[in-house]
Parts: structure tokens; C-alpha cells; sequence
């Protein structure tokens, strides 16, 4: 006697994933970074998280209503969008810009491209982006972490709102241009691990975003390949240089826990919508991503190219999906 077979149509998963879900954890994953930021910076911090998080779900809320489409915000994209922007912005960024990001990367980079599913490059890094260009000096004002800040000696100055201070990652470009030594710069090591030291709300402390990031990879709600593609091809390039000019290149390990490696590896390039389907694909995403940050941290002006690296690998994703198509089962590749 024959068994009966029931076959439905693809896309066929093993896992229970729905948009909702996937979003939930990736904010869930955020939560240690998040809190980390509110030790360092305070409630700085938490008004720009909540800025970013408000302003990025009313702007979806108003595009879908002039759309007259059903409201959509239950899946909880707009949310992160709006933490990732936040932890990718200085402590000291006004509300303002904050705003203009948020709706920008809703508007603009999102809606305007049809929705969820539907948009070319990351909402976030594509506003961190626009925001660099148009806010320069407000985007590169770096303030002192409230746990170092109260150890300082204070300024007499009763005006003074906040304490500045220049990122590893500036240190080690002064290390390149010959203006501070590799070993001076390799110091603050331990502290950039922990996140206590200057730099964006979220990207201080490599030791919260490795927490989430693990969380993600447990959960499986991201594969491994696209972190570890970018960890690997950002790790052998410092190391590269470090071993060729040890001198003059900060270590390995300075690289890839300063400044926004560990949140654009496990929380930017991840992304579904702009990343590549195909697991050779996300190989050589992760390794163009990874490669890039380096690129741009030791031969470009920028201190940092986390946010610039994604966007260039978000436009070769198309080419990429075209170039590495999976094999059906019992058929083909499409040519």
C-alpha cells in the first residue's frame, strides 16, 4: 500500500520564522549593546535610542496611511532600524539630526523603495551615511564616557556640556600617518573591548555586541557565514599589515573590537533584505564587507568604513545573487 505524500508549494523551512520574529530577536540581540550604552553615555543615550525608535515608526506609520495600505509596524522592522541607526550615532548628536536621520531612513531609503523587502541598501547606514555628509562636525564629536568622565578632573568652566575625546580608531589612524605609536594606540585594547572608550552610542563595547551576536547565531535567526566572513577577511588583513609594520599597524585584535566591526558583522551586513541569498553569496559579501573596512581604515581619510562598506556591498548584492544561484533539488543552476 502506498503512503500518501502531501506536497505544498516553496518556499519550504524548517524553522518557524516570520518577519516578527526575526525582528524581535534581532532586538532582543541589541539589548546588551543597548545597556551598555546607557552606562557609558547615560541618559544621552537613551534619548537618542528613543528618538531614532519613535520618529522611525511615526514615519512608517505616515507613509502607509498616505500609501492607504494596511499598517504594517507589528513586524517591528521600523524598531530596528531605528536602534540600529541610534547605536551607530556620537552620544552628543543633537535630537535634530537624529530626526532627519530616522525619517530619512524610513522615507527616503525604505518607503520609498516599496517597503520592506523592497529596499536596495541597509535603511540605517544609508542615513548614518546622508547625515555624515550633510552634520560633519556633529557627526565626528566624540564625548568621554560617563565612567571615565566622573574620574577626570573637572573642568572649572560652568558652560561646559560634555568632555571630548578622539576614538581608538582615530589613534590608530594618527599611528598610520606617524603622529602616535602603534604600541601607545594598542593599549586601550582592554578598554574598547569593554566600551569604554569614545566612539558611537553603540559600538564601544565589543564584549555587549559578541553577547547579542552569539544570541542571533544560537537562535539562528542569521547564519554564521556572513560575521565570519567578515571577522576573517578583516582579522587577515590587520594582521597583514601588523607582521609587514608592526611599527606603524595596530594588532589584529584592535581592529576587529574598535569601533563598528562587531555591530555591522553581526547586525548590519546580516541583513536579510540586503544581503545576498545564496551561501556562496554571503561568503563573499561578508569578505567584500570585511575587506573594505579595512580598506578604508588604513588607505582612506575616514577613521572608519563600517557604514561605507556595507552600502558598496549592498549595491554588488544583485550582481552577487546573479552570479551565485543555488541549484534546485534534482535541477539546474539558472544561467
Amino acid at each position: 500500500m502506498l503512503s500518501q505524500i502531501i506536497v505544498s508549494p516553496s518556499p519550504h523551512t524548517s524553522q518557524d520564522l516570520t518577519t516578527r520574529r526575526v525582528m524581535a530577536d534581532v532586538i532582543i540581540g541589541l539589548v546588551p549593546a543597548m545597556l551598555a550604552s546607557a552606562v557609558f553615555f547615560r541618559v544621552r543615550a537613551v534619548l537618542v535610542i528613543g528618538v531614532c525608535v519613535v520618529v522611525c515608526l511615526v514615519s512608517e506609520w505616515v507613509c502607509h496611511r498616505l500609501r492607504r495600505r494596511p499598517n504594517l509596524l507589528g513586524d517591528l522592522s521600523a524598531v530596528v532600524t531605528g536602534i540600529i541607526l541610534a547605536l551607530s550615532l556620537p552620544p552628543a548628536v543633537p535630537l535634530s539630526v537624529a530626526v532627519i536621520g530616522s525619517v530619512f531612513a524610513i522615507v527616503i531609503v525604505k518607503m520609498l523603495f516599496g517597503g520592506l523587502g523592497n529596499n536596495v541598501f541597509n535603511p540605517a547606514m544609508a542615513a548614518r551615511a546622508f547625515l555624515t555628509a550633510s552634520f560633519g562636525a556633529a557627526m565626528t564629536t566624540w564625548t568621554v564616557p560617563a565612567t571615565l568622565d566622573a574620574a577626570m578632573p573637572k573642568v572649572q568652566a560652568s558652560n561646559v556640556e560634555a568632555v571630548t575625546q578622539a576614538t581608538p580608531l582615530a589613534w590608530s589612524k594618527m599611528a598610520l600617518k606617524g603622529q602616535a605609536k602603534a604600541e601607545q594606540v594598542q593599549s586601550q585594547l582592554k578598554a574598547a573591548f569593554w566600551g569604554q572608550v569614545g566612539g558611537c552610542i553603540g559600538e564601544t563595547s565589543a564584549a555587549a555586541l559578541l553577547l547579542g551576536g552569539l544570541y542571533l547565531l544560537v537562535r539562528r535567526t542569521i547564519a554564521y557565514h556572513i560575521p565570519l566572513a567578515v571577522l576573517l577577511s578583516a582579522g587577515i588583513f590587520a594582521a597583514v599589515g601588523w607582521l609587514l609594520k608592526p611599527d606603524v599597524f595596530v594588532r589584529p585584535d584592535f581592529h576587529l573590537f574598535g569601533g563598528g566591526l562587531m555591530l555591522g558583522a553581526f547586525f548590519i551586513a546580516t541583513d536579510p533584505v540586503t544581503a545576498p541569498l545564496s551561501v556562496r553569496g554571503k561568503w563573499i559579501f561578508g569578505a567584500g564587507v570585511g575587506l573594505l573596512i579595512m580598506l578604508i581604515r588604513t588607505a582612506g581619510e575616514y577613521p572608519e568604513g563600517v557604514m561605507y562598506a556595507v552600502l558598496i556591498m549592498n549595491a554588488f548584492t544583485p550582481l552577487i545573487d546573479r552570479l551565485c544561484h543555488t541549484a534546485p533539488v534534482g535541477g539546474k543552476p539558472r544561467v
